[in-house]
């Protein structure tokens, strides 16, 4: 019986308890381990399902209204006040032509624009900025980055969008039908 004591009383000296060690030559400060307990009785969360490659796009989050030649064309004819088509191609393509009543914001510098206060917005570009709840369209050359500037208008708080995907070139080649000439 005494042989069990004196082993329990060594195993008792060296264990820390509360992070305190009692030891022959006093009390020792000692950092004991954190004790984290894991359930293996919670049930795993499921995955994230992986979206289609074809359907994932990082860089565009949601799609503008898609406007066609032929709902964009009367809107050329007689423009309303409240609504703006934008030419979002640089400067040099612009030199080609424009599609009648665009004015031209470059989408190297929409973000800013769009940012810019009313008065700085027409110092620079010569017109009223849009309103956050006017009829915004915006086209290009072939339609990525008319797509890229509708959701550039979006996250900058507009809430009424088009995105006119044919751009210039379908512009171009249907006026020319429309004249009979072939393109």
């Amino acid at each position: 019986m005494s042989m069990l004591r004196l082993s329990t009383m060594r195993a008792f000296r060296g264990a820390p308890v509360n992070g305190l060690r009692i030891a022959a030559s006093g009390i020792q400060v000692v950092q004991t381990p954190r004790i984290v307990r894991f359930n293996s009785t919670e049930p795993k969360p499921k995955p994230r399902p992986v979206p289609k490659e074809k359907d994932f796009n990082p860089v565009r989050d949601w799609d503008a209204k898609v406007i066609r030649y032929d709902e964009l064309k009367p809107k050329t004819k007689s423009p309303a006040p409240n609504s703006w088509l934008i030419d979002v191609r640089e400067p040099d393509e612009v030199m080609q032509g424009m599609i009648p009543s665009a004015v031209n914001i470059p989408l190297t510098i929409l973000p800013e624009s769009l940012n810019a206060s009313p008065a700085t917005f027409r110092e620079k570009f010569g017109f009223e900025k849009p309103e956050r709840n006017q009829e915004v369209t915006f086209y290009c050359r072939s339609g990525k980055r008319s797509a890229s500037a509708s959701d550039i208008a979006k996250r900058n708080g507009y809430t009424h969008i088009l995105n006119y995907e044919g751009s210039w070139l379908d512009w171009v080649e249907r006026e020319a039908k429309a004249q009979g000439k072939s393109s």
